[in-house]
């Protein structure tokens, strides 16, 4: 059997992994984001050497708040003063069928999201049907939110590795009709993305970046029509021995376009927000299997329309089963 860096394996799962926010921290229709800023870090275009099962499991914290004189539409309510807590469970599978397709490494994958947000609003102004309300009001849940199917499709040009991705967010999760805390966004979307790493094993040093554009769709029942979102990655690792690794990260998110439909009763509402922070990287063997332990900390800065605050992803990430080249016959 030849050499496999399973490091690049599990590295890449890392950016192939979880993609979708849990409710009340991002942007758009009650300052959620379906893709999760954050999750395209090192070797972020790096695709798996080898065909295979591989699964990814991520826990995500946010914590943020906006202004009390700054209002945003949540489930159908405006309201003033938002603060939330969110703890959620990603968890991945990713099928990497082939490593000849188009010259590539074709990577198909699903993800489902399970969450507990916990929000505050200091004020409702208005809830669902225009009624007036002028009290604070506290929500929380713990719920499976929508299911995600992805794909990405790599290539390798000796430390060079560029990949183009995407996914579409299934809405059949469980969503909370007129309620602030909500995992599910109840609207189709999809999101397209390019990813490049400059990925050198000897001297340890990975340098990334990744953009990509998310395409919302109509929430039925709140009749609210998302804009479109920008966001762009990069990150800057260093590789001090086989097993450990640490850097910094950042991201950048711009709503690009406004949102429309009935339910947008306060305009346009495009948000932006930009984070940086750190990650660091710890490879191991569980069992038989290599594992990537992997953590990561932003700081929200220059917040617009939407909250601002602190993120933490602690992923980990392992093959379930290898399908290894056939070996050389003489």
């Amino acid at each position: 059997m030849p050499h496999v860096n399973f490091r690049h394996v599990l590295w890449s799962l890392l950016a192939l992994g979880c993609c979708q926010a849990a409710g009340t921290a991002q942007a758009s229709e009650g300052g959620t984001s379906i893709y999760l800023l954050g999750s395209g870090g090192p070797a972020a275009a790096v695709q798996p050497p080898v065909e295979g099962i591989f699964v990814d499991d991520t826990m995500y914290f946010y914590g943020g708040d906006i202004a009390a004189d700054k209002s945003l539409v949540v489930g159908g309510n405006v309201a003033l003063g938002l603060d939330s807590f969110v703890a959620a469970q990603f968890t991945t599978l990713v099928w990497v069928p082939s490593t000849k397709f188009l010259g590539g490494t074709l990577a198909l994958g699903g993800s489902l999201p399970l969450a507990a947000p916990f929000v505050d609003a200091s004020v409702i102004v208005a809830g669902p049907g225009g009624q007036s309300i002028t009290r604070s009001r506290t929500d929380n849940t713990l719920a499976i939110g929508d299911p995600l199917a992805n794909m990405s499709l790599g290539w390798k040009w000796d430390k060079f590795y560029l990949q183009v991705g995407g996914f579409v967010n299934i809405p059949v999760g469980h969503y909370r009709e007129g309620e602030l805390a909500n995992i599910a966004f109840h609207r189709w979307a999809g999101d397209a993305s390019l990813a490049a790493s400059w990925h050198d094993t000897d001297s340890g040093w990975d340098v990334s970046a990744k953009a990509g554009v998310t395409f919302n769709g109509n929430n039925k029942v709140t009749d609210y029509n998302t804009g479109n979102e920008l966001h762009v990655e990069a990150a800057v690792e260093k590789s001090f021995s086989e097993k450990f690794s640490a850097g910094i990260v950042g991201y950048y998110y711009d709503q690009i376009s406004g949102d429309t439909g009935e339910g947008a009763v306060l305009g346009p509402n495009k948000g932006r927000v930009a984070a940086l922070g750190g990650t660091a990287a710890y490879n191991l063997i569980l069992g038989r299997s290599p594992a990537t332990f992997r953590v990561r900390v932003f700081q929200e800065f220059d917040a617009r329309r939407r909250q601002e605050g602190t993120a933490g992803m602690l992923s980990l990430t392992l093959p379930l089963k290898i399908f290894p080249p056939a070996a050389a016959t003489n």
